[in-house]
């Protein structure tokens, strides 16, 4: 079959063709500005990954070194708590061991606590008071006496400690 195309014919189908490859030239600058800006944000969203995997590793090893101050601090803290229990438990023994103890005093400041006389009489000679000196108790006040020493007596009504002040009488009016 033999077909007989028209200049008319052949016009339109030349100015269909250009108007075809115009699209095409159209569609494939699209399709270039499309992958270029694809392109960009691909790198731009790596970019943002990469980033926040640094952080997240960043705040991996932080949380993992907080932690181990963590571990740390509860070891220290329940060693302490062992300690305390401890001296608790000493604590607790002396009171119904020794129901007195005995303060070394210096001027009115204690210097230093014993749970038996004969402990508090050796250590004297530390402070420089010599072993056979007169323990007397104060006149007035303990900051009256150079070095005194105090005994103190376990109140179980109290749970407590209670010391007591002896004065010595003093004459009245020159009276003996």
């Amino acid at each position: 079959m033999i077909r007989i195309v028209a200049r008319k014919r052949l016009a339109l189908l030349e100015t269909d063709t250009h108007a075809a490859f115009e699209r095409a030239r159209e569609a494939r600058e699209a399709a270039k500005e499309a992958s270029v800006r694809h392109t960009v944000e691909l790198f731009a969203v790596t970019d943002r990954a990469e980033r926040a995997e640094a952080t997240a590793d960043e705040v991996g090893m932080l949380l993992a070194g907080a932690l181990d101050e963590l571990s740390a601090g509860q070891e220290e803290l329940l060693l302490k708590d062992i300690a305390l229990r401890r001296l608790r438990e000493d604590l607790t023994e002396a009171l119904v061991q020794a129901r007195q103890v005995f303060v070394l005093v210096h001027h009115g400041t204690p210097v230093m606590v014993y749970r038996r006389r004969e402990d508090a009489y050796a250590d004297t000679a530390a402070h420089a008071v010599p072993m056979d000196r007169d323990w007397g108790p104060a006149r007035r006040f303990w900051a009256d006496a150079e070095w005194l020493l105090a005994t103190f007596t376990y109140d179980a009504t109290a749970h407590g400690f209670r010391g007591a002040l002896t004065p010595i009488a003093e004459p009245v009016w020159g009276a003996a």
